[in-house]
């Protein structure tokens, strides 16, 4: 069983429903430390569950990492492959979250994956499917862009069938056709490493979201450092294009 967390929010915080993170600074962790930039994800790897069972702790009930994006294949194949090799190790441990009634999906473009790897994202979200207390979502060879032409692409196959119009196309149409379907919008995304851009993840779903930037690479960030996102979250006046009623 899980140790116990102790959190420190003070009472009264919201807590977004849904928080994304870029899991970036792996490679220039490794670097500082004169190592391989693997042990760098792996050490990333590790964090990511930590801070899943914190941020469940806390009460967020959808949080989603960018893993692996479209553009990633771009880097040397021997980090790829070695990042590649982790997703298979922790896809066996990350059964440890269904123990603690976590829902696990998986979002992007499965087809570039390796068949085992594909055989193991379709069992764990098998086996969880109908667990509630949070849902961690894995963005794997995942890219805004790549998602909204998914969505796009299976639009027009409705059409091409007959099922749509022109006028059936619709904003709560192309997000029910997104990767992300049955996934709430994100409310915060948050980017270590001292990075400020998106990068191409969830560029649909974080229109209204709110971001936070830090520069503590992924494998230092720690719950503390969520809770501090959490609290720079509740400082934001959220007008979602309204006034200010403040």
């Amino acid at each position: 069983m899980a140790k116990a967390i102790v959190t420190h929010l003070p009472e009264g915080v919201s807590v977004p429903a849904h928080i994304g993170i870029i899991m970036d600074g792996n490679g220039r962790w490794a670097k500082k430390r004169g190592m391989p930039r693997k042990v760098g994800h792996r050490e990333g790897a590790k964090n990511f569950r930590a801070i899943t069972r914190y941020a469940k702790a806390l009460g967020v009930k959808y949080i989603t990492y960018y893993a692996f994006s479209t553009e990633n294949w771009k880097r040397p194949k021997d980090e790829v492959d070695a990042i590649m090799d982790l997703f298979e190790k922790y896809l066996d441990e990350v059964r440890d979250f269904i123990e603690e009634n976590i829902r696990v999906r998986f979002i992007g473009d499965r087809s570039m994956l390796s068949e085992t790897l594909q055989r193991k994202m379709k069992g764990v979200e098998e086996d969880s499917k109908d667990f509630d207390s949070m849902t961690l979502v894995l963005a794997i060879n995942y890219g805004g862009r790549d998602d909204i032409c998914h969505s796009v692409r299976q639009i027009v196959a409705m059409a091409c069938r007959g099922e749509i119009t022109e006028s059936d196309v619709t904003e709560e149409l192309i997000e029910k056709n997104l990767y992300t379907e049955e996934i709430p919008p994100a409310d915060l995304i948050i980017r270590p490493s001292g990075e400020q851009r998106l990068s191409n993840f969830l560029i649909w779903q974080s229109a209204y979201a709110e971001f936070y930037y830090t520069n503590i690479l992924w494998p230092d960030f720690r719950g503390k450092d969520l809770e501090d996102a959490i609290m720079a979250f509740n400082n934001r006046n959220r007008r979602y294009g309204g006034i200010d009623t403040k």
